[in-house]
């Protein structure tokens, strides 16, 4: 591998940072972003070329969009899908390819819950009905999203530990294809976000109620992916720290939330906002996330990713200087330009490895 030509410096944002058995070349990594690309669940070259030119573009690790443990679980029908052996072969060439490039191979898990059943975002995002492909949506209790949506089916207690085995076998899969890094979606109003959110969970069992029981089913999925996998793979979950909504889900709740979900195995917490609710009011400034993931690092004593509108190399060096946060997770920001980390460390004047064959571009 060539280097840049810059004298190297002290920049925080290109240390390293080690979660387990696993080495992040620096700090700048790909969140999942949904492609709608697929059918059946599969991964296609699509996948490839899009997740692997990230790679290729120097981040530290390349995140697999939201990947369905069943398919009642996926937002689309065109939504990535992990729920049998059969979509294991091209998730291991898309690993396989990463790994190679020095990004570490990351697969994120989920179930969308009341938010399942909807066309593609460019077909409007309303909901699909079952005449047209879709299906009945599942949720912690009988209430939708959006009244347009229809009633979801209120999950009993079998079926709920159903979906924690999903989670568990969607987890052995993810490390069968090669993927070194698992991520539990907990944000953005799907499954395990409607759960503990007070807006979406109105039970009255040991799944709904107080806080203990409203992160119950959550913490049973981290109890059974962590079982499910080595040691010395790291998990990670990403959670809505906000509900951004009167009477949801607070930062408090996400501090304590945090706290058992290490205990529970995960070590590390990627804090997103929202989306739980259509009638959510937030304010969209840069960085306007940042500050939950510092609360629940310095609260909760757990290592932390900050998204959202983290667009700059300096801004993103100050967020981890300051021990704001200990990873960058970026989506819109690496679709403008898949080889920000590249251009970030010529920014801030640090060498880094980067593809031999684009040497000339940088002589």
């Amino acid at each position: 591998m060539a280097t840049l030509p810059q004298t190297a410096t002290s920049v925080s944002l290109f240390t390293p940072l080690v979660l387990r058995g696993v080495t992040l070349r620096h700090r700048i990594v790909v969140s999942p972003m949904c492609q709608y690309s697929s059918e059946d669940g599969f991964a296609t070259n699509w996948h490839l070329v899009h997740l692997g030119s990230r790679a290729v573009g120097g981040a530290a690790q390349v995140t697999v969009e939201m990947t369905a443990v069943s398919p009642e679980g996926r937002i689309t029908p065109y939504c990535l899908g992990i729920w049998k052996d059969q979509h294991i072969p091209k998730l291991s060439e898309i690993a396989s390819f990463l790994d190679a490039q020095g990004a570490v191979p990351a697969i994120q898990i989920a179930h969308a819950g009341r938010k399942g059943s909807c066309r593609r975002p460019a077909e409007g995002g309303t909901v699909l009905p079952e005449s047209e492909g879709g299906w009945r949506t599942l949720a912690p209790s009988p209430i939708p999203f959006r009244p347009a949506d229809g009633v979801p089916h209120e999950l009993t207690s079998d079926e709920i530990a159903k979906i924690i085995d999903d989670f568990a076998v969607a987890a052995r899969r993810a490390v069968e294809a090669g993927f070194k890094v698992i991520e539990i979606h907990g944000a953005h109003g799907y499954l395990l976000n409607e759960f503990m959110s007070p807006l979406a969970n109105q039970r009255s069992d040991q799944y709904g109620g107080s806080f203990e029981n409203r992160i119950r089913f959550t913490l049973e999925v981290i109890k059974a992916v962590r079982a499910a996998i080595p040691s010395e793979v790291p998990l990670s979950m990403k959670i809505s720290a906000v509900d951004w909504a009167d009477g949801g889900w607070t930062i408090a709740e996400s501090i304590r939330l945090a706290i058992e979900a290490k205990k529970a195995g995960v070590d590390l917490i990627v804090c997103s906002s929202g989306n739980v609710v259509a009638h959510q009011k937030v304010e969209f400034t840069p960085g306007f996330q940042v500050p939950f993931a510092e609360q629940v690092k310095r609260n909760a004593d757990v290592p932390t990713g900050a998204v959202g509108l983290i667009t700059q190399p300096n801004q993103a060096n100050e967020i981890i200087q300051a021990e704001k946060a200990d990873l960058i997770v970026m989506a819109r920001e690496f679709l403008r330009d898949p080889y920000f980390p590249l251009h970030a460390a010529k920014a801030l004047g640090v060498k880094v490895p980067f593809p031999r064959q684009y040497g000339p571009a940088y002589l």
